[in-house]
């Protein structure tokens, strides 16, 4: 089985030239990162999340990922949020090259069939600049995942950043990754 970054170069490239009339192999649009984001607002409030929950979050989105995320902070204090300044509030990892392809095709091929009630994704989903943004509800679609030695459930998203120009090009691009989106 070839994998996703070679489908790219040898039949997705000439694919999207032969549709939207490029000259050249590098005015086809391509996949620049995926950001995978979790908030931890609601578990922050908890007595013991520094010493126990956030080190849980951490690891399974490490095994998720295949990289340690970095910790986003509170900028300042909001007193109707119960958030303090310095206090982490999300966490975040940056995906590229050959990671991103591999996170890519683990998420096609087994996190979306192991979503319950799955229909594909929402065009809506799509911004203007070409992004695709997908939530999950809970992290356990991950087969890395052991869900009865998870302790803690949370949510994530995912945000697929291209370089297309425009809208239609990203939705074609991601079509043919593969990834499973509904009808228009």
């Amino acid at each position: 089985m070839t994998n996703l970054f070679q489908k790219y170069h040898k039949e997705i490239i000439p694919a999207m030239k032969e549709k939207f009339g490029y000259k050249n192999s590098l005015m086809v649009p391509r996949l620049e990162k995926i950001v995978v984001n979790v908030g931890v607002g609601r578990l922050s409030q908890q007595s013991n999340f520094e010493e126990k929950i956030l080190p849980e979050i951490i690891k399974d989105l490490s095994i998720i990922t295949g990289q340690k995320p970095a910790s986003a902070k509170a900028k300042k204090s909001i007193a109707g949020f119960k958030i303090r300044a310095g206090q982490t509030v999300g966490l975040k990892t940056t995906l590229r090259s050959k990671r991103m392809y591999d996170f890519l095709e683990r998420l096609n091929s087994v996190a979306f069939p192991r979503v319950k009630d799955f229909r594909g994704i929402n065009l809506k989903n799509v911004d203007n600049n070409g992004n695709l943004t997908v939530g999950f509800k809970e992290h356990v679609i991950f087969p890395e995942i052991n869900v009865e030695a998870s302790k803690i459930d949370f949510g994530l998203e995912i945000s697929i950043v291209s370089n297309a120009k425009k809208r239609e090009e990203a939705i074609e691009l991601y079509r043919q990754l593969g990834l499973p989106l509904k009808k228009s």
